[in-house]
């Protein structure tokens, strides 16, 4: 039971953060802290959060838990007004889906007592926005990798880690540069294409016609251009370098189908279709696998 988490941004992450450890009666009292004051008024509203926070030292005293979910360009900003009234029991951590940034950023602004932040992102997410947008169970199942410093206690990390084993999610661990180069592959670029997609049809002259002819498969490619273009400016900025790594190995992969297709390569363009499926199949396949309960769980 953590007495006191206080929560930086209480939009679908920090809101579902709360709801969840509510749900799970895993905390006592929830202080929200945002941007926005209608944004606290409204998770007030909604008893996503039992207290707008204030005066920071006020905000500060006592807190177990501080999680940031937040976009990542404002973390140093965050931390660093933390920093004055900052207790020594207090734990830190983030929701942001940049890492190596985000440990540079403690590392600056935290100085000598960055050993209390542990930087982590749970990998879940809607399309949706703002305190109206969080539920309780937007973490069950889903994964929460942890990405620890070398300064990190073994208990600072478990207790973040324990926090989200009480929304549900799974807890993973990665490197900082191990997380960056990964979710630039799968989850920075896909939400680049989908914006790039939906800005591209936007500008068209006719523009109208398409979206009123746009059905269900356009909808699911860019459903994630719908997520807020602020916080994803930030994740492509702050990943810069694994994106464009990323960016340019797609590239080369439209150039090479469009070389089949202007060549009338049908045989080349079922290859590179057939190997998508099958690979997409054995990825379906494998979250099934792991969701599906094992006869010791059962027992258990």
């Amino acid at each position: 039971m953590l007495n006191k988490v206080v929560i930086y941004g209480v939009g679908l992450i920090g809101g579902s953060f709360a709801r969840a450890l509510k749900k799970a009666g895993a905390a006592r009292h929830i202080v929200g802290m945002d941007r926005s004051q209608d944004a606290l008024r409204r998770a007030l509203e909604l008893g996503i959060i039992d207290e707008v926070g204030g005066a920071l030292p006020a905000v500060l005293s006592g807190a177990d838990l501080v999680l940031l979910a937040a976009p990542v360009a404002q973390t140093e900003r965050i931390l660093a007004s933390i920093l004055p009234h900052l207790g020594p029991d207090t734990v830190i951590t983030d929701a942001g889906s940049t890492k190596s940034d985000v440990a540079a950023a403690a590392r600056k602004a935290l100085t000598d007592k960055v050993a209390q932040f542990v930087p982590g992102h749970p990998i879940a997410g809607r399309e949706t926005n703002g305190p109206e947008a969080a539920i309780d169970d937007l973490y069950q199942g889903k994964k929460a990798v942890l990405t620890p410093l070398p300064e990190n206690p073994a208990a600072a990390v478990e207790r973040v880690a324990a926090a989200w084993r009480a929304c549900g999610a799974i807890i993973h661990t990665l490197t900082p540069e191990e997380h960056d180069k990964v979710f630039a592959a799968v989850s920075h670029l896909p939400h680049l294409l989908a914006y790039a997609l939906v800005d591209d049809v936007a500008r068209k002259p006719h523009a109208d016609l398409l979206f009123q002819y746009a059905a269900s498969g356009f909808r699911d490619f860019t459903r994630i251009a719908g997520s807020s273009p602020e916080m994803w400016r930030d994740i492509s900025l702050a990943n810069q370098a694994a994106l464009l790594t990323e960016l340019d190995a797609y590239l080369a992969q439209l150039t090479q189908i469009r070389a089949s297709l202007a060549a009338g390569d049908g045989a080349a363009l079922e290859t590179t279709y057939a190997n998508a499926q099958r690979a997409r199949r054995q990825w379906i396949e494998a979250i099934e696998t792991a969701e599906t309960p094992q006869p010791q769980d059962l027992a258990e």
